[in-house]
């Protein structure tokens, strides 16, 4: 039996090495040879260092956007050496060269349409069984095959080592990532440890299959090493065994077929789980550490949202409560996975979190101060990004959900900070300590005081204009909760022509509710002797006494109205699809 393989490398002017192809020819065959000993492998390659080096696009563009690039891993936590280290000197000379070669590609449009005719023209002269692409090699491969599927035509591709799901790249992308419709199969391999910008691939499509390959290669940090990924003993046990042990049906697609019908992938009924088309995360936190942050309210709003829940026709099976001590921000992190990992079109998912909102000054690569993000506070929260819950820690779930999923978010909470008294009004947000806040601030000695940040004025201003449109902000504004700023992009015509390039419609966006506007705060409120939080008690009352079920527009509205008459300054905001705003809520 004979194999077919096209090899697309990674980033580093690899094939300068006169050892790359050999690696990987004895990788590939060694780990080939033990699921189908008696397989002749053919490897081809493409190469297209030149390309790059005979770029047009300038210097400065190719600086701008690799320091884009190297924020994003600052931003996003992308592996520990950077959750260590802070600043764009600490980054070692190979990764600020990767991610230069990544940041050209993502800047130089010219440039990846020569990398696709170079891929198309290598495809269709050495017509392959498989595509093995790595680190830079799998966004040549992605951006290709997603334009023109059909490149694909019943062929596997195995990616790793990749950075297509790095927020920074993804926007190239339009911000979402699609499947590749004609490819038999998409296996995608991750190694948790590997620092070179990659992400983990989060598609629901059922010729796709993400695989985890951790290793930790001795004396490497970066743990980026082609070879290990395609010699790992997950590999060949799931990508080149089914690949190539379907027995001895003749052809490659006959192979595949078989092991899709080996695998399940075509009988439904083989699955035995009960998966749940409803699910609901309703995180309540009273009893913070510091005795001065502890709420009243907080427990009780989740059992009120529980109760609103069921009169909906949730399950109490399908709601899942944390409170508390419980709620930390490893805990969080975990049943956000369970809430969205599984949500398919048509399924309702909630999030409903109760507790104290912050915002944190945070930096870029080049340690400097120019973002806000906010966030919710877990019960350990301590103004790290370790132990606060931001937009990235499940922004890569949900803005890859199918577009027909309802998923609702509601947070109870401010995030302008306060812990102002007023008797039973205890505002639910925290005030930055001072080492915090100096990163918002500037000296301003014609006045002799303490004064915001140009850029704080207009994230700030940026998020409220976006807020009284019901829409997301832009790259300058506040990083809110559950917005995904970071992979829209700039410009929204260029986003928009992305998408269109693409063939899709952006990274789902969920309905939004928050309690309170973004420079307002979020009260509670004491209903006698019980204590809720001032928004979910008037939103519960609102819907209960509605005689017919509100849009959510409508529901936010007269939320907002029995608040006014209840004496309370905040204004609740909704953001989400406007065509969905509109409708009745289920």
């Amino acid at each position: 039996m004979k194999i077919k393989i096209l090899c697309i490398h990674g980033i580093g002017h690899e094939e300068a090495d006169e050892s790359f192809q050999e690696s990987w020819h004895r990788a590939i065959t060694t780990a080939v040879a033990r699921v189908a000993p008696n397989t002749d492998v053919e490897l081809n390659y493409l190469q297209y260092d030149e390309r790059f080096s005979s770029s047009g696009l300038g210097a400065a563009d190719i600086a701008e956007a690799t320091l884009r690039l190297l924020t994003s891993a600052v931003i996003h936590s992308v592996g520990d050496v950077f959750r260590r280290n802070r600043g764009i000197g600490q980054f070692s000379d190979r990764l600020r060269w990767t991610a230069g070669m990544v940041a050209q590609w993502s800047a130089d449009e010219a440039l990846r349409t020569t990398l696709r005719k170079d891929l198309a023209s290598v495809i269709s002269d050495s017509q392959p069984d498989i595509v093995c692409a790595h680190s830079l090699g799998t966004l040549v491969a992605y951006d290709t095959f997603r334009r023109d599927p059909s490149l694909m035509n019943n062929r596997a591709l195995i990616t790793f080592g990749s950075q297509i799901a790095n927020p920074a790249v993804r926007e190239t992308f339009g911000g979402r990532i699609e499947g590749i419709d004609d490819a038999r199969k998409w296996y995608h391999l991750y190694n948790e440890h590997d620092q070179v910008f990659t992400a983990p691939l989060y598609l629901r499509d059922t010729n796709f299959t993400q695989v985890m390959t951790p290793f930790d290669k001795p004396d490497d940090v970066l743990n980026h090493d082609a070879t290990y990924y395609l010699g790992h003993a997950e590999t060949v046990t799931n990508v080149w065994g089914p690949l190539l042990q379907a027995g001895k049906a003749k052809g490659f697609d006959k192979r595949l077929a078989a092991v899709d019908k080996s695998l399940g992938i075509a009988v439904p009924k083989a699955r035995t789980v009960r998966r749940s088309r409803d699910k609901a995360l309703l995180i309540g936190i009273n009893n913070y550490p510091n005795p001065s942050d502890r709420l009243e309210g907080c427990v009780n709003d989740v059992f009120l949202m529980s109760s609103l829940l069921q009169e909906s026709k949730f399950s109490p099976d399908d709601i899942r409560v944390v409170l508390d001590d419980r709620a930390t921000a490893a805990g969080i992190r975990d049943r956000l996975h369970w809430l969205l990992d599984d949500a398919q079109a048509g399924d309702r998912r909630v999030l409903f979190y109760s507790g104290h909102g912050a915002q944190i000054p945070n930096a870029n690569a080049t340690g400097e101060a120019d973002r806000i993000d906010e966030c919710l506070c877990p019960w350990d929260f301590d103004w790290t990004p370790a132990h606060a819950i931001v937009d990235n820690d499940f922004r890569d779930l949900y803005i890859q959900l199918p577009y027909d999923t309802q998923f609702i978010t509601i947070f109870d909470c401010c995030h302008s900070g306060g812990m102002t008294r007023d008797g039973a009004r205890r505002a639910r947000g925290l005030t930055p300590p001072d080492d915090i806040r100096h990163r918002a601030l500037r000296w301003e000695p014609g006045l002799q005081m303490w004064v915001e940040r140009d850029w704080v004025k207009r994230a700030r201003k940026s998020a409220q204009k976006a807020e009284s449109a019901n829409t997301v902000s832009n790259r300058d504004g506040i990083r809110r909760v559950g917005q995904a700023i970071a992979v829209r992009g700039y410009d929204d015509k260029l986003y928009d022509k992305r998408r269109a390039a693409y063939k899709h419609e952006g990274p789902f966006l969920p309905i939004l509710m928050y309690a309170c506007g973004e420079s307002q705060l979020s009260y509670e409120y004491r209903h006698g002797v019980i204590s809720y939080g001032a928004f979910t008690y008037a939103l519960a009352q609102t819907l209960r006494s509605s005689k017919q079920r509100p849009t959510f527009n409508a529901l936010v509205r007269a939320t907002g109205k029995l608040l006014a008459e209840l004496g309370y300054d905040q204004k609740p905001a909704i953001v989400g699809p406007k065509d969905l705003l509109g409708k009745v809520v289920p």
